[in-house]
């Protein structure tokens, strides 16, 4: 076990090393120690160092700079490197019950370091231990010391060849056979087959599987989750009617060995069933706490959303990232100047910091939200685990997964453009239904119960300071998400009037209503979240400055991708009012451009993780690049092809010859 760092804060951040990015860092209106401390919190920030420190220090976790690992041995790595992560005991269970906010920093900081050995982390020990532990009993503790100890090696099989997202639909079977007090597991057909599964691939041993639950006499009582041994722990080889493979190798995390698995009338124990929702007496009776299907499906959304969440908290670890460096480097890239003889750094230039700094406001209110939801989901998980499995229980896992499904592609998406924005600004370097009552656990819908008044609304800031405040564009997104609603409705009832089935009417109703509702909610919760977080009355006075204009920064730039729907629906009017939200943008842009390398280093990992010489914390950029350019290439090496060429490479007289 890795002991936890000792020393006071001034030993958990100590200050940046100096250098060029000193000039910015004098110029921050804030310490950015004291916001470290607000954001992570004494205890959170001295696991992230342990972590941080024992990666740095243990040799199999050195980086192979300039050398192409095999899709084997990086596997290999991963896998040894995981079992290590194991035995450093950084987060003992009782930890992760009381804190489950560490799970995830625990996570985000591996992600930071490579994400192939966080993401074979998270599926073995929460994925796949987490599904044991919350959808399981006392039954089947058992299993949990030998996950910790890695005599057995799990993964989470939902998604099959033919089926993704639409989970109720999955085809794998379990029927009960009350003679011998067995599930029968069975693929009915290759379509039925359990795919993109990570761990799966080459390494896992046991596998929490989704499948139909049949009673005899053939009911159906929909998906529910059971654990499967697929692999001899001792020889790796299948178990007895289990056909598993590796699906090869993928354009990323390839460090993850993906895989796939048939099984043909494979039995297991009655006791194998995970029975939190619902068990199976030994004579065959199905019994649930749940009053309906519906709720109890409601309640195991939970498990299903586990991935999604992640997901999100993945994307914004690599949004940090990115924007991490292409600040860091924009800081310290000088071009151009006032004068001939005089160059300033780019991020001193209007452009550079409209391309950048939305994109670390985003990175900042996304990351709040990912914790936030995060703790929705324990929350969901120590009901699901107590007494609490009535019908809030129930809406709290369908309200969850309706942000999760929503937060996985925004997050994603942003990310994806944030950092592609961030490779080009280093140059070459580089869920809803309306008209019914509904219950609303997270209050995310709340809002809409002032629904007609809402869309009665209109724009009315003054001027650009006016809308200086993350309350503008919150207000302009309650109005849109209530536009969008109405209008969805209205699509949805015209085409069911028209003739169309329900399945018809959602699908033609997707384009331009449905799809830009959802992604508007999402982005409504996300912006009300953090704007309610940066207003707190606990935030430290010194802070309140900055971050409520990362707040307002993130909320008006994502609102002015929308500004076309404003238009159209009426609540913006005139030009002005687009005009007015675009200097805004700006306003907030060069208002945090001295903060922006302080930002920065609030997120940014050590320079072992981060591991980019244009994006260390010292600054030297020429001097860094030149230093990763000589330890990465062989100085006077001739290329390993040269002598081949050499020998017969062809003579000139020969060819003048043949001319």
């Amino acid at each position: 076990m890795v002991p936890p760092l000792e020393g006071g804060t001034d030993a958990l951040l100590p200050d940046l090393p100096k250098g060029p990015l000193q000039a910015y860092r004098a110029r921050a209106s804030f310490c950015w120690q004291e916001l470290v401390l607000f954001l992570e919190g004494e205890d959170m920030l001295r696991l992230k160092k342990t972590i941080f420190s024992a990666l740095e220090n243990d040799p199999l976790f050195a980086h192979s700079h300039g050398e192409d690992l095999s899709l084997e041995k990086y596997r290999e790595l991963s896998f040894l490197r995981c079992k290590r992560v194991m035995e450093y005991s950084l987060l003992p269970v009782e930890e992760m019950v009381a804190r489950p906010l560490s799970v995830q920093t625990l996570i985000t900081c591996l992600g930071m370091y490579d994400w192939s050995l966080a993401v074979k982390f998270l599926l073995h020990m929460l994925t796949f231990g987490s599904a044991i532990y919350s959808s399981g009993s006392e039954r089947h503790l058992k299993y949990l010391p030998k996950i910790f100890n890695m005599d057995i090696f799990g993964c989470f099989a939902v998604t099959e060849l033919s089926h993704g997202s639409n989970a109720k639909a999955i085809r794998t079977t379990a029927h009960y056979d009350p003679t011998t007090e067995e599930f029968i597991i069975h693929s009915p057909d290759f379509e039925a087959a359990k795919f993109w599964v990570g761990n799966m691939g080459k390494t896992a041993t046991h596998a929490v599987v989704f499948a139909q639950l049949y009673t005899p006499g053939g009911q159906c009582h929909g998906p529910h989750s059971f654990v499967v041994q697929i692999r001899n722990p001792k020889t790796l080889l299948p178990m007895p009617g289990v056909m598993v493979g590796d699906i090869g190798k993928k354009l990323g995390l390839n460090g993850v060995d993906n895989g796939f698995a048939m099984f043909h009338k494979v039995r297991i124990p009655r006791q194998d069933l995970l029975n939190r929702i619902g068990d199976v007496t030994p004579e065959g009776t199905y019994v649930t706490p749940f009053k309906d299907d519906r709720q109890r499906f409601g309640a195991s959304l939970g498990t299903l959303s586990l991935g999604r969440v992640a997901i999100v908290g993945m994307s914004i670890v690599n949004l940090k990232l990115a924007v991490s460096i292409a600040l860091r480097f924009s800081a310290t890239r000088c071009q151009f100047g006032p004068s001939d003889g005089e160059e300033v750094p780019v991020l001193e230039y209007q452009t550079q910091r409209w391309r950048l700094l939305p994109y670390l406001a985003a990175a900042y209110a996304l990351d709040h939200f990912s914790k936030s939801l995060f703790l929705d989901l324990a929350e969901l998980q120590r009901g699901l685990m107590g007494t609490d499995q009535g019908a809030r229980q129930a809406e709290l896992g369908r309200e969850i997964h309706a942000l999760a499904s929503a937060g996985k592609p925004l997050a994603s998406w942003t990310a994806q453009r944030g950092i592609q924005e961030c490779r080009e600004a280093c140059g070459g370097h580089g869920y809803l239904a309306g008209g019914a009552h509904f219950q609303s656990p997270l209050r995310t819908v709340d809002f809409l119960q002032a629904y007609p008044d809402i869309l009665g609304q209109r724009f009315t800031c003054p001027s650009v300071d006016s809308c200086l405040d993350s309350s503008v564009p919150l207000a302009a997104y309650e109005w849109l998400v209530g536009y969008l609603l109405r209008e969805s409705y209205q699509k949805l009832n015209q085409e069911k009037r028209s003739g169309s089935n329900d399945f018809e009417a959602r699908n033609n109703s997707q384009v331009y209503y449905c799809h830009p509702l959802a992604l508007a909610f999402l982005e409504l919760t996300v912006v009300r979240r953090f704007h309610e977080y940066t207003h707190q009355p606990r935030v430290p006075p010194p802070l309140r400055a900055v971050l409520g204009r990362l707040s307002a920064l993130y909320a008006l730039w994502s609102l002015s991708q929308h500004t076309a729907l404003l238009y159209q629906g009426g609540y913006f009017s005139g030009e002005q009012a687009g005009k007015m939200i675009q200097n805004a943008i700006l306003d907030l842009c060069s208002q945090l451009k001295d903060d922006a390398v302080a930002l920065v280093d609030v997120i940014a990992p050590p320079d072992f993780v981060l591991d980019s010489p244009i994006g260390r914390a010292d600054g030297e950029l020429y001097k860094n690049l030149w230093t990763a350019v000589l330890l990465e290439s062989r100085v006077l090496e001739r290329p390993s092809w040269w002598s081949e060429f050499s020998v017969h490479k062809p003579r000139i007289g020969s060819l003048k010859s043949k001319l």
